[in-house]
C-alpha cells in the first residue's frame, strides 16, 4: 500500500540532500569542535558556515545571535524560563490560549511559581483581538510569547506588528515567538520586519532536516539565562557538546527551503486549497478551522459534525493516509483540542477535528486519495451516529437542540 503522508506539521521527511551532508560527520568528521587539534577545528569551522547560513536565510545581524539547541521545545524553555530568570523584579507574562503546550505548559509552571500569566482568547477564526492585547500590557510585563503560525489550525498571528506594539509600549518588554511552524515555510527578516522581535525558536525536522536540533535567537542586548549549565560550549549560553551533523543538516535543509521558495509555497497552497474546496463539496456539515484567518499555505484542520477523530485517523490509517487531530505532542491524550475550545468549534465538532498538512513532497495524487477515501469514511461513521439522519445525509431533528445550532453545510 502506497502510503499518503500528510502530517507534516507533526514532522518532515529528511531531504536527501540533507541526509547526503550528515553522512560526513558521523563518520570521517565526527570529532568534538571543541577540541584543539586540527581535524577538530574543521568540524568546527562547518558548524560556524552552518551558523552563518542560518542567520542569513533568517536576516539576522549577526551568526552569534543563534543559539543552537536540541529542539524548539528546548529554545522556547529557554526563551521562557531564561528570561524570567534574568529579570526576577518583573512577574507578569502575556501569551496566548492558543500556544504549542511547549510554551503554554511553560507559562503554567511559571503561574505556580507565583508568577502572573494573561492567556489572550481568541475569536471563532482563531485570530487576536489587537484591544485585548494592547489593554494586556502592563507596566509589570516581562515577557511576551506568541506563536507565529498555529500548529494545528495554521492560523498565522501578525508577530511583527505584536511585536513592534509591545516594544512602543514599553522597550523593556521582551517579545518571544514560537516560529516552529513558519521557519523554512514563510519569509522572516530579523532586521526588517521582524526587527522588534527579541527571540524566535525553531526546530530543523519541521523543515525537511533532521530531530534532534532546534535553534534560539537572542537578539543583542536580550537578557536570557541559560536552561543548559555546566560547559561553555555557544559561549556560555548552553552547556553541552553540539549536534554537529543535525546542526549542518538544519542550514542544508533551510537552504532548499529557500531556493525556489516561491514555486514551492505555491505548489502547497495549490494541494492544500483543493483538498479543502473538494472536501466542503463533498461531506455536509464540514467546517474549515480557521478560514477566516490568514493561513499557512499547508495546513488544513476540518471538523466533521457527529464524527470522533479518533475514528477517522483509524479508518485514515487503514487506507494508508497519515494525518492527526492536532499536536503531535499531545497525540496521545482524548481530550479535546485546546485550541479549538479557545475558538469555541461547537461541541458536536470539537472531537471530529483532522489536520492535513502538506510539503514539496506531496503530490496530485495524495490529495486524489484523500478525496477518494475521507467523504467514505465520515458517511459510515455517521451511520452509527445518535443525531445524525442517515438517510437524509444530515443532522437529525433533535440534533441542535440537544447540542446546538449546527450548520447544514458549509460551502466553499
Amino acid at each position: 500500500m502506497r502510503i499518503v503522508y500528510a502530517d507534516n506539521n507533526a514532522t518532515t521527511q529528511i531531504a536527501p540532500e540533507v541526509y547526503q551532508a550528515m553522512i560526513p560527520l558521523l563518520t570521517e568528521e565526527y570529532f568534538n569542535p571543541s577540541s584543539m587539534y586540527d581535524p577538530a577545528r574543521t568540524v568546527a569551522d562547518m558548524m560556524a558556515d552552518a551558523r552563518e547560513r542560518i542567520a542569513r536565510h533568517l536576516g539576522a545581524d549577526s551568526p552569534r545571535r543563534l543559539l543552537f539547541t536540541s529542539c524548539a521545545t528546548e529554545s522556547n524553555n529557554t526563551a521562557i524560563r531564561g528570561t524570567a530568570e534574568a529579570t526576577p523584579n518583573r512577574r507578569h507574562i502575556v501569551t496566548t490560549a492558543v500556544e504549542h503546550p511547549a510554551v503554554l505548559e511553560v507559562c503554567k509552571y511559571l503561574q505556580r511559581l507565583g508568577y502572573e500569566v494573561t492567556f489572550l482568547p481568541v475569536d471563532g477564526d482563531g485570530q487576536l483581538a489587537m484591544g485585548d492585547y494592547v489593554r494586556a500590557l502592563r507596566p509589570d510585563t516581562l515577557l511576551v510569547t506568541i506563536i507565529h503560525a498555529n500548529n494545528e489550525t495554521g492560523v498565522i498571528f501578525p508577530v511583527a506588528e505584536l511585536a513592534r506594539i509591545a516594544k512602543e509600549t514599553d522597550p523593556a518588554i521582551v517579545f518571544h515567538t514560537d516560529a516552529t511552524q513558519s521557519v523554512g515555510k514563510i519569509p522572516i527578516d530579523l532586521e526588517v520586519d521582524y526587527r522588534h522581535v527579541d527571540l524566535l525558536s525553531f526546530s530543523g525536522h519541521k523543515f525537511h532536516g533532521p530531530k534532534g536540533v532546534g535553534a534560539l535567537y537572542v537578539r543583542r542586548g536580550t537578557r536570557c539565562r541559560p536552561l543548559m549549565i555546566g560547559g561553555h560550549q555557544e559561549e556560555g549560553r548552553r552547556a553541552g557538546t553540539e549536534n554537529v551533523p543535525g546542526i549542518v543538516a538544519m542550514a542544508k535543509a533551510l537552504d532548499l527551503c529557500m531556493e525556489n521558495h516561491d514555486e514551492q509555497e505555491a505548489h502547497i497552497r495549490r494541494l492544500r486549497t483543493r483538498l479543502e474546496k473538494t472536501l466542503q463539496e463533498r461531506i455536509p456539515c464540514v467546517q474549515v478551522n480557521g478560514r477566516g484567518a490568514p493561513r499557512m499555505p499547508g495546513t488544513l484542520n476540518i471538523s466533521c459534525h457527529f464524527v470522533e477523530g479518533e475514528g477517522m485517523l483509524f479508518e485514515l490509517s487503514n487506507n494508508g493516509i497519515c494525518a492527526s487531530s492536532g499536536s503531535a505532542c499531545t497525540s496521545g491524550s482524548l481530550d479535546p483540542s485546546h485550541v479549538l475550545m479557545a475558538m469555541e468549534v461547537p461541541f458536536s465538532a470539537v472531537h471530529g477535528s483532522i489536520r492535513f498538512s502538506f510539503s514539496r513532497y506531496n503530490t496530485e495524487e495524495d490529495v486524489d486519495k484523500i478525496i477518494e477515501v475521507l467523504p467514505l469514511i465520515v458517511a459510515n461513521l455517521r451511520k452509527i451516529s445518535p443525531y445524525w439522519d442517515d438517510e437524509k445525509n444530515e443532522p437529525g431533528a433533535d440534533a441542535d437542540k440537544i447540542i446546538g445550532k449546527i450548520p447544514t453545510q458549509t460551502g466553499p
